[in-house]
């Protein structure tokens, strides 16, 4: 039941597992999984139980390039030659975020860590380990699917997809 990761007391839940009534407890998570995967329909759903946020580093990267900060010229002129952002760029986006006092009580990492690099680095930066670390594994046919469905509204912005 993919509901039941943020459902209070079914076995297995995540959100089961890092809750107690008698303690303040954060929620350090990671999601991995391609793109349409549901890491983000996952996520929503946990930074609204629990507020905590959703940190995506292609949110970081737009973000940093919108604002025009120190990180974000550096990656934009990456981005623009056609690479990938360098893991030590994206590793001090997270870090800056992370320091963040929304992210004290916990964070969702959606889709990040991507290489070993920054899986290295992010184990490097966090004080105390991850709660969890959730892979979506779907059927390719299924991603397809749901990313040739995926839009967005123009008017409000909000993602729906055209087969659900």
């Amino acid at each position: 039941m993919p509901a039941g990761l943020t459902c209070r007391g079914l076995p297995g839940s995540v959100a089961a597992s890092l809750r107690s009534e008698n303690r303040q407890t954060t929620m350090r998570i990671v999601f991995l999984g391609a793109p349409g995967s549901g890491k983000g329909t996952q996520s929503q759903r946990l930074v609204q139980l629990h507020g905590i946020p959703q940190i995506s580093t292609g949110d970081l990267l737009r973000a940093h390039v919108k604002d025009g900060t120190g990180l974000g010229r550096r990656a934009k002129l990456v981005m623009d030659a056609g690479r990938l952002v360098d893991d030590a760029t994206i590793l001090e986006m997270v870090r800056e975020r992370l320091a963040m006092a929304d992210a004290r009580q916990g964070f969702i990492l959606d889709g990040f860590p991507r290489t070993i690099a920054q899986a290295d680095g992010l184990a490097a930066l966090l004080s105390a380990p991850l709660d969890a670390v959730v892979l979506f594994n779907v059927d390719p046919a299924v991603l397809v699917r749901r990313l040739s469905g995926r839009r967005t509204c123009q008017d409000c912005g909000r993602v729906f997809n055209v087969h659900s």
